[in-house]
């Protein structure tokens, strides 16, 4: 467990610094050194990593909104042609990160610390910049020895900086301490490069650009004398005076836009505040201020809810979400509050209309789907929610956590093969083929398959295992 937790905070790392200046012809030696193919194979292989660590916060309704809004930022940006996918660390610390292949992680102190939508949107800006700018891959390209080889130990050395200096200092002992220091000399000018290509997203995503400026000065603001005080933001994305103001000279060719934080956003920050603070700490928090919009309204209201709920007050809770109904915006966060406030209350009949009633009107939400399966489990109407759950793959959704609900059922019904034929299913799209092929081996000595059953999941063990061979295969090609 401890590498596991080491080795998701430390492989993050190998993103986020280190570029040189001028945009870069792309096609050249950073295409050579990394396809992106192979970029985003070891970002999968990172990313199964982070996924076993218990600060990925695994909320399908941050996460969708995290997505949603990366993905505006992406959609601004000139030719990606790249995948992206953006997921939350619970973690108070003020940080971001990009990793190989386009994955892009963010805390929740940081998403906090944003005063303003265009404030977050800045920093996602800067990090799809070290994306579709492939400063990994040129960052191998530059350094010609060490490649795909030295990847994981370069990201150990790197990214142990971002926690402690001395688990840093053990990391790069470890590794290849020259090429590290190499790599660090440029991070000045990456940063600049992906502020300027961020700058240029945030304006054509419709944000106001002066909110990365606004961020990163009220960052370097709280800065204390002492590095390691700094917040961790700062210590990986260094800021210097004439980075500042290399920013702000851009700002002066941009139009300044006051764009109003969208209802997503403050939903976003008022469930935040209310999983990471005291009772007592929210209540005070969401107290209503003398001026605030009907969104402001609303997302207070709902985070006084869902702190109230989350302290097991469900009475208080029902009332204060009470004032969310028929008034003012509407939002799958609070049908799924509602809905949830009745599943804690053990009020499954109740919740399971409200799930359904708010999938009629928001039928493509993560959360609502969940939900109503997690609440058909504990009616234990396991026929109905295999068929939900099932009609759900069927339909062309192949996300893991719907085979992880699939085995969740199949262990309730007792269906041991196809509830580790499930499981592994779930686990090789988290690209964990190891752990795949373990559940597929269980599923085969469970006895309690057909013939056809026990067929598949023989044919299907094949398979991982020929992929298991190919990557290994791969990976002595490397060498």
């Amino acid at each position: 467990m401890r590498y596991r937790a080491l080795a998701m905070a430390i492989l993050m790392a190998v993103t986020t610094p280190l570029y040189p200046e001028g945009l870069p012809d792309l096609g050249d030696t950073s295409e050579a050194a990394l396809p992106i193919r192979q970029e985003r194979a070891l970002g999968q292989q990172i990313m199964r990593e982070v996924r076993t660590d218990r600060s990925y916060l695994d909320d399908p309704e941050l996460t969708a909104y995290l997505q949603s809004l990366g993905m505006r930022l992406v959609r601004a940006t000139p030719a990606s042609g790249q995948e992206f996918e953006f997921f939350v660390i619970m973690d108070p610390s003020l940080n971001a990160f990009a990793l190989p292949g386009g994955f892009i992680g963010v805390h929740t102190g940081l998403i906090l610390a944003a005063q303003n939508e265009s404030e977050l949107a800045g920093v996602l800006g800067h990090e799809v910049a070290h994306v579709t700018q492939r400063h990994i891959a040129r960052i191998i390209a530059g350094q010609k020895t060490t490649l795909l080889t030295s990847l994981a130990a370069l990201a150990v050395a790197i990214l142990a900086a971002r926690s402690n200096a001395q688990v840093s200092q053990a990391a790069i002992a470890t590794a290849q301490a020259s090429a590290i220091q190499n790599q660090l000399d440029f991070t000045r000018e990456h940063e600049r490069e992906a502020d300027r290509v961020g700058l240029q997203t945030l304006a054509a995503a419709g944000f106001d650009p002066s909110g990365m400026a606004s961020f990163f000065e009220r960052l370097q603001r709280a800065t204390r004398p002492v590095e390691s005080n700094a917040p961790s933001y700062l210590r990986t994305h260094p800021l210097t005076i004439e980075r500042i103001a290399d920013i702000e000279n851009r700002l002066s060719g941009l139009s300044k836009r006051e764009p109003q934080d969208s209802l997503d956003f403050l939903l976003a920050k008022a469930k935040i505040r209310a999983m990471t603070s005291s009772l007592q700490e929210a209540m005070r928090y969401f107290e209503p201020g003398s001026k605030e919009s009907a969104n402001e309204r609303v997302a207070r209201i709902y985070g006084v809810a869902t702190a109230l709920r989350r302290a097991h007050d469900l009475t208080r809770a029902e009332k204060e979400a009470r004032q969310l109904a028929g008034n003012g915006p509407q939002h799958p966060m609070i049908e799924s509050l509602f809905a949830g406030i009745k599943y804690d209350q053990k009020q499954y009949a109740g919740a399971l209309e409200l799930y359904r009633n708010g999938l009629r009107i928001y039928p493509k939400d993560r959360a609502l789907f969940y939900g109503q399966v997690e609440t058909l489990l504990a009616s234990k109407n396991y026929p109905e929610a295999l068929k939900v759950v099932t009609d759900k793959l069927q339909n062309g959704n192949d996300e893991d956590k719907l085979y992880e609900l699939q085995a969740k059922i199949y262990a309730a019904m007792g269906k041991r093969l196809l509830q580790h034929q499930a499981q592994a299913e779930a686990y090789y799209r988290r690209g964990n083929l190891r752990g795949a092929e373990d559940q597929l081996r269980i599923a085969i000595k469970s006895g309690d398959g057909d013939f056809y059953q026990v067929s598949s999941v023989e044919a299907r063990l094949r398979q991982v295992r020929a992929e298991i061979s190919a990557l290994k295969a791969s990976e002595r090609d490397r060498l």
